[in-house]
Protein backbone atom coordinates (compact mmCIF):
# COMPACT_ATOMS: atom_id res chain seq x y z
CA UNK A 1 0.00 0.00 0.00
CA UNK A 2 1.28 3.21 -1.26
CA UNK A 3 2.13 5.80 1.39
CA UNK A 4 -0.25 8.83 1.10
CA UNK A 5 -0.16 12.89 2.02
CA UNK A 6 -1.95 12.42 4.49
CA UNK A 7 0.13 9.17 6.32
CA UNK A 8 2.91 12.12 5.92
CA UNK A 9 0.94 14.77 7.24
CA UNK A 10 -0.24 12.72 10.65
CA UNK A 11 3.28 11.44 11.17
CA UNK A 12 4.34 15.17 11.12
CA UNK A 13 1.50 16.85 13.03
CA UNK A 14 0.56 19.09 10.48
CA UNK A 15 -2.43 19.03 7.88
CA UNK A 16 -2.44 17.43 4.63
CA UNK A 17 -2.40 20.98 3.15
CA UNK A 18 1.11 22.01 5.19
CA UNK A 19 2.47 19.38 3.42
CA UNK A 20 1.56 20.14 0.24
CA UNK A 21 3.09 23.75 0.50
CA UNK A 22 6.38 21.95 1.60
CA UNK A 23 6.64 20.07 -1.03
CA UNK A 24 5.91 22.80 -3.49
CA UNK A 25 8.31 25.09 -1.63
CA UNK A 26 5.43 27.73 -0.58
CA UNK A 27 7.28 30.55 1.24
CA UNK A 28 4.29 30.30 3.55
CA UNK A 29 5.42 27.91 5.64
CA UNK A 30 8.41 28.32 8.53
CA UNK A 31 11.88 26.64 8.35
CA UNK A 32 11.32 24.73 11.10
CA UNK A 33 8.29 23.18 9.94
CA UNK A 34 9.78 22.36 6.35
CA UNK A 35 12.09 20.54 8.34
CA UNK A 36 9.78 18.38 10.09
CA UNK A 37 8.03 17.62 7.02
CA UNK A 38 10.79 16.62 4.66
CA UNK A 39 12.29 14.17 7.26
CA UNK A 40 8.92 12.32 7.63
CA UNK A 41 8.89 12.41 3.18
CA UNK A 42 12.07 10.50 3.68
CA UNK A 43 11.22 8.66 6.54
CA UNK A 44 8.01 6.94 5.12
CA UNK A 45 9.48 7.18 1.08
CA UNK A 46 6.60 9.60 -0.08
CA UNK A 47 6.55 10.63 -3.57
CA UNK A 48 4.50 13.77 -3.96
CA UNK A 49 0.91 13.22 -6.38
CA UNK A 50 2.05 16.22 -9.17
CA UNK A 51 -1.21 17.51 -9.21
CA UNK A 52 -1.77 17.66 -5.59
CA UNK A 53 1.49 20.17 -6.06
CA UNK A 54 -0.49 22.21 -8.30
CA UNK A 55 -3.20 22.48 -5.96
CA UNK A 56 -0.88 23.59 -2.99
CA UNK A 57 -0.05 27.17 -5.08
CA UNK A 58 -3.83 27.51 -6.19
CA UNK A 59 -4.61 31.39 -6.03
CA UNK A 60 -8.31 31.62 -5.19
CA UNK A 61 -8.10 35.75 -5.05
CA UNK A 62 -10.70 35.22 -2.17
CA UNK A 63 -10.66 36.28 1.53
CA UNK A 64 -12.15 34.35 4.15
CA UNK A 65 -13.75 36.02 6.98
CA UNK A 66 -14.83 34.20 10.19
CA UNK A 67 -17.57 36.42 12.14
CA UNK A 68 -18.20 35.13 15.79
CA UNK A 69 -22.28 35.77 16.00
CA UNK A 70 -25.27 33.92 14.24
CA UNK A 71 -26.46 35.12 10.89
CA UNK A 72 -29.32 36.84 12.44
CA UNK A 73 -27.13 39.06 14.58
CA UNK A 74 -27.30 40.69 11.61
CA UNK A 75 -30.29 42.46 11.85
CA UNK A 76 -29.63 43.50 15.66
CA UNK A 77 -26.14 44.48 15.57
CA UNK A 78 -25.07 46.53 12.91
CA UNK A 79 -21.47 45.91 14.06
CA UNK A 80 -20.82 43.34 11.77
CA UNK A 81 -22.36 44.88 8.81
CA UNK A 82 -20.15 47.59 9.04
CA UNK A 83 -17.10 46.08 9.61
CA UNK A 84 -18.12 43.48 6.66
CA UNK A 85 -18.44 47.05 4.72
CA UNK A 86 -15.06 48.10 5.59
CA UNK A 87 -13.09 44.61 4.84
CA UNK A 88 -15.07 44.52 1.24
CA UNK A 89 -14.43 47.77 -0.11
CA UNK A 90 -10.71 47.52 -0.20
CA UNK A 91 -10.59 43.87 -1.41
CA UNK A 92 -13.02 44.99 -3.78
CA UNK A 93 -10.62 47.62 -5.18
CA UNK A 94 -8.04 44.94 -5.49
CA UNK A 95 -9.80 42.38 -7.29
CA UNK A 96 -10.59 39.80 -4.04
CA UNK A 97 -13.51 38.41 -3.43
CA UNK A 98 -15.19 37.79 -0.18
CA UNK A 99 -16.48 34.44 1.68
CA UNK A 100 -17.99 34.74 5.07
CA UNK A 101 -18.55 32.42 7.87
CA UNK A 102 -20.60 32.94 10.69
CA UNK A 103 -19.77 30.74 13.51
CA UNK A 104 -21.42 30.50 17.04
CA UNK A 105 -19.12 28.66 18.93
CA UNK A 106 -15.15 28.76 19.37
CA UNK A 107 -15.29 25.34 18.99
CA UNK A 108 -16.60 25.98 15.05
CA UNK A 109 -14.32 28.82 14.64
CA UNK A 110 -11.27 26.35 14.92
CA UNK A 111 -12.69 23.91 12.62
CA UNK A 112 -13.45 26.27 9.68
CA UNK A 113 -10.56 27.93 9.79
CA UNK A 114 -9.14 24.50 9.16
CA UNK A 115 -11.39 23.73 6.31
CA UNK A 116 -10.65 27.29 4.95
CA UNK A 117 -7.29 25.79 4.96
CA UNK A 118 -7.42 22.47 4.23
CA UNK A 119 -9.81 23.11 1.37
CA UNK A 120 -7.78 25.70 -0.40
CA UNK A 121 -10.90 27.69 -0.17
CA UNK A 122 -9.05 31.59 0.55
CA UNK A 123 -5.77 32.89 0.42
CA UNK A 124 -5.76 34.62 3.61
CA UNK A 125 -7.81 35.09 6.76
CA UNK A 126 -9.64 37.41 8.88
CA UNK A 127 -10.59 36.70 12.49
CA UNK A 128 -13.53 39.71 13.98
CA UNK A 129 -12.59 38.33 17.51
CA UNK A 130 -9.51 37.92 19.60
CA UNK A 131 -9.16 35.90 22.64
CA UNK A 132 -6.95 35.16 25.41
CA UNK A 133 -4.75 31.96 24.72
CA UNK A 134 -6.35 32.15 21.14
CA UNK A 135 -6.29 28.66 19.44
CA UNK A 136 -7.12 29.92 16.12
CA UNK A 137 -3.66 32.49 15.91
CA UNK A 138 -1.99 29.70 16.93
CA UNK A 139 -2.81 27.03 14.52
CA UNK A 140 -2.84 29.84 11.92
CA UNK A 141 0.82 30.45 13.06
CA UNK A 142 1.69 26.84 13.27
CA UNK A 143 1.22 26.65 9.73
CA UNK A 144 2.09 30.69 8.23
CA UNK A 145 -0.95 30.74 6.59
CA UNK A 146 -1.87 34.45 5.83
CA UNK A 147 -4.68 35.96 8.74
CA UNK A 148 -5.63 39.34 10.02
CA UNK A 149 -6.78 39.64 13.69
CA UNK A 150 -9.48 42.57 14.39
CA UNK A 151 -8.78 43.12 18.13
CA UNK A 152 -5.05 43.40 19.89
CA UNK A 153 -3.44 39.52 20.66
CA UNK A 154 -2.03 38.59 23.35
CA UNK A 155 1.25 37.90 21.82
CA UNK A 156 1.73 40.85 18.75
CA UNK A 157 4.88 39.07 17.56
CA UNK A 158 4.46 37.82 13.64
CA UNK A 159 0.45 38.60 14.17
CA UNK A 160 -1.03 41.53 11.60
CA UNK A 161 -4.18 42.78 13.62
CA UNK A 162 -5.95 45.91 13.66
CA UNK A 163 -8.01 47.76 16.83
CA UNK A 164 -8.48 50.73 18.80
CA UNK A 165 -6.85 51.42 21.59
CA UNK A 166 -9.62 49.64 24.04
CA UNK A 167 -7.53 50.68 27.30
CA UNK A 168 -7.56 54.43 26.76
CA UNK A 169 -11.63 55.10 24.82
CA UNK A 170 -12.75 53.61 28.01
CA UNK A 171 -10.27 55.11 30.31
CA UNK A 172 -10.97 58.72 28.56
CA UNK A 173 -15.26 58.02 29.06
CA UNK A 174 -15.08 57.16 32.79
CA UNK A 175 -12.55 59.82 33.24
CA UNK A 176 -14.87 62.32 31.94
CA UNK A 177 -17.76 61.27 34.08
CA UNK A 178 -15.71 61.13 37.36
CA UNK A 179 -14.41 64.90 36.63
CA UNK A 180 -18.07 65.84 35.85
CA UNK A 181 -19.34 64.18 39.41
CA UNK A 182 -20.42 60.52 38.21
CA UNK A 183 -18.88 58.73 41.09
CA UNK A 184 -21.23 55.42 41.56
CA UNK A 185 -20.14 54.34 37.88
CA UNK A 186 -21.47 50.48 36.80
CA UNK A 187 -19.34 48.22 34.61
CA UNK A 188 -20.96 45.69 31.95
CA UNK A 189 -18.43 43.97 29.36
CA UNK A 190 -17.80 40.38 28.54
CA UNK A 191 -16.16 37.56 30.28
CA UNK A 192 -12.31 38.33 30.46
CA UNK A 193 -11.03 36.18 27.47
CA UNK A 194 -12.30 38.51 25.07
CA UNK A 195 -9.45 40.87 24.63
CA UNK A 196 -11.62 44.00 23.69
CA UNK A 197 -13.79 43.60 26.95
CA UNK A 198 -10.84 42.98 29.40
CA UNK A 199 -8.44 45.87 27.86
CA UNK A 200 -11.92 48.33 28.59
CA UNK A 201 -11.81 46.65 31.92
CA UNK A 202 -8.82 47.46 32.18
CA UNK A 203 -9.66 51.60 31.39
CA UNK A 204 -12.48 51.44 33.70
CA UNK A 205 -10.06 50.08 36.95
CA UNK A 206 -7.69 53.16 36.16
CA UNK A 207 -9.39 55.70 35.77
CA UNK A 208 -11.11 55.04 38.91
CA UNK A 209 -7.46 54.58 40.79
CA UNK A 210 -6.03 57.52 39.03
CA UNK A 211 -9.28 59.81 40.96
CA UNK A 212 -8.76 57.66 44.51
CA UNK A 213 -12.60 56.45 43.61
CA UNK A 214 -13.34 53.23 45.52
CA UNK A 215 -14.42 50.89 42.99
CA UNK A 216 -17.38 48.55 44.08
CA UNK A 217 -17.47 44.74 42.77
CA UNK A 218 -21.52 44.73 43.11
CA UNK A 219 -20.81 47.43 40.03
CA UNK A 220 -18.63 45.13 37.45
CA UNK A 221 -21.15 42.33 35.41
CA UNK A 222 -19.38 39.87 32.65
CA UNK A 223 -22.13 38.56 29.87
CA UNK A 224 -21.03 35.38 28.15
CA UNK A 225 -22.06 37.60 24.62
CA UNK A 226 -22.70 41.31 23.23
CA UNK A 227 -26.69 40.72 23.50
CA UNK A 228 -29.93 42.69 24.31
CA UNK A 229 -31.08 40.69 27.03
CA UNK A 230 -27.55 39.60 28.86
CA UNK A 231 -27.66 43.67 29.27
CA UNK A 232 -31.12 43.77 30.84
CA UNK A 233 -30.07 40.70 33.00
CA UNK A 234 -26.81 42.71 34.14
CA UNK A 235 -28.23 45.83 34.54
CA UNK A 236 -31.13 44.29 37.16
CA UNK A 237 -28.97 42.18 39.20
CA UNK A 238 -26.92 45.76 39.82
CA UNK A 239 -30.27 47.27 40.84
CA UNK A 240 -30.82 45.00 43.19
CA UNK A 241 -28.03 46.43 45.05
CA UNK A 242 -28.16 50.08 44.14
CA UNK A 243 -29.23 52.78 41.65
CA UNK A 244 -25.44 53.63 39.72
CA UNK A 245 -25.28 57.22 39.24
CA UNK A 246 -23.35 56.46 35.38
CA UNK A 247 -23.06 53.06 33.58
CA UNK A 248 -20.11 52.29 30.89
CA UNK A 249 -21.15 49.14 28.84
CA UNK A 250 -18.82 48.17 25.93
CA UNK A 251 -21.14 46.94 23.51
CA UNK A 252 -24.35 49.37 22.41
CA UNK A 253 -26.64 46.30 22.72
CA UNK A 254 -25.66 45.77 26.28
CA UNK A 255 -26.73 49.21 26.70
CA UNK A 256 -29.73 49.24 25.08
CA UNK A 257 -31.00 46.33 27.47
CA UNK A 258 -29.50 48.06 30.60
CA UNK A 259 -31.33 51.47 29.13
CA UNK A 260 -34.59 48.70 29.03
CA UNK A 261 -34.27 47.59 32.54
CA UNK A 262 -33.80 51.14 33.77
CA UNK A 263 -36.98 52.58 32.32
CA UNK A 264 -39.34 49.58 33.54
CA UNK A 265 -38.65 50.54 37.04
CA UNK A 266 -38.65 54.23 35.91
CA UNK A 267 -35.09 55.22 37.10
CA UNK A 268 -33.98 58.19 35.22
CA UNK A 269 -31.12 60.15 35.46
CA UNK A 270 -28.74 57.40 35.32
CA UNK A 271 -25.68 58.82 32.68
CA UNK A 272 -25.52 55.54 29.96
CA UNK A 273 -22.40 55.60 27.67
CA UNK A 274 -22.19 52.10 24.99
CA UNK A 275 -19.37 51.44 22.11
CA UNK A 276 -19.63 51.10 18.66
CA UNK A 277 -21.85 54.13 18.13
CA UNK A 278 -24.32 51.84 16.08
CA UNK A 279 -26.85 53.64 13.97
CA UNK A 280 -29.57 52.78 16.27
CA UNK A 281 -27.84 54.37 19.07
CA UNK A 282 -29.24 57.92 17.98
CA UNK A 283 -32.90 56.70 17.65
CA UNK A 284 -32.87 54.79 20.66
CA UNK A 285 -35.63 56.45 23.35
CA UNK A 286 -33.39 58.21 25.44
CA UNK A 287 -30.57 58.64 22.50
CA UNK A 288 -27.51 56.43 23.26
CA UNK A 289 -24.06 57.86 23.99
CA UNK A 290 -21.53 56.17 22.30
CA UNK A 291 -17.72 55.38 21.42
CA UNK A 292 -17.53 55.72 17.74
CA UNK A 293 -14.84 52.86 16.75
CA UNK A 294 -14.74 53.78 13.34
CA UNK A 295 -15.70 50.44 12.89
CA UNK A 296 -15.80 50.80 8.92
CA UNK A 297 -12.42 51.93 8.80
CA UNK A 298 -11.29 49.33 11.17
CA UNK A 299 -12.34 46.13 8.62
CA UNK A 300 -10.53 48.29 5.93
CA UNK A 301 -7.43 48.67 7.59
CA UNK A 302 -7.56 44.68 8.46
CA UNK A 303 -8.50 43.88 4.89
CA UNK A 304 -5.29 46.63 3.49
CA UNK A 305 -3.23 44.60 6.20
CA UNK A 306 -4.13 40.65 4.20
CA UNK A 307 -4.03 42.11 0.67
CA UNK A 308 -0.37 43.59 1.12
CA UNK A 309 0.56 40.37 2.88
CA UNK A 310 -0.30 38.24 0.51
CA UNK A 311 1.09 40.59 -2.31
CA UNK A 312 4.19 40.11 0.22
CA UNK A 313 4.34 44.29 0.32
CA UNK A 314 3.41 44.99 4.37
CA UNK A 315 4.19 48.56 5.82
CA UNK A 316 3.23 47.99 8.78
CA UNK A 317 2.10 44.67 10.92
CA UNK A 318 -0.63 46.50 12.45
CA UNK A 319 -3.01 49.54 13.06
CA UNK A 320 -4.96 52.02 15.66
CA UNK A 321 -7.70 53.57 14.70
CA UNK A 322 -8.86 56.50 16.71
CA UNK A 323 -11.97 56.53 18.72
CA UNK A 324 -14.62 59.74 19.47
CA UNK A 325 -17.16 59.79 22.13
CA UNK A 326 -20.67 60.91 20.41
CA UNK A 327 -22.85 62.45 23.74
CA UNK A 328 -26.41 62.13 23.22
CA UNK A 329 -29.02 62.63 25.21
CA UNK A 330 -28.19 59.63 27.98
CA UNK A 331 -25.45 61.72 29.09
CA UNK A 332 -26.92 65.15 29.30
CA UNK A 333 -28.59 64.67 32.93
CA UNK A 334 -27.51 67.20 35.28
CA UNK A 335 -26.13 65.35 38.27
CA UNK A 336 -23.52 67.90 38.84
Amino acid sequence: MSVTIKDVAKEANVSPSTVSRVISESTRISDETKKKVNEVIKKLNYHPNVVARGLANKVTKVIGIILTSEVDDLYKNPFFIQVMTGISSYAKEEGYYIMYTFCTTYEDELKCIKDYVNGNLVDGVILSTVRTKDECIRYLKEIDFPFVVIGRPEDTKDVLWVDNDNFEAMYNVVNKLLVRGYKRIAFIGAKNELNVSKDRLAGYIRAHKVHGTQIDVNLIKEVDAFKEEFGYQSMNEILEKEVPSALVVVDDLLAFGASKALQEKKIYGVAIVGFNNTPPSEYHKPSLSSVDINVNKVGYYASKLLVDRLKKDIKENHYIIETNLIERESTQYSRI
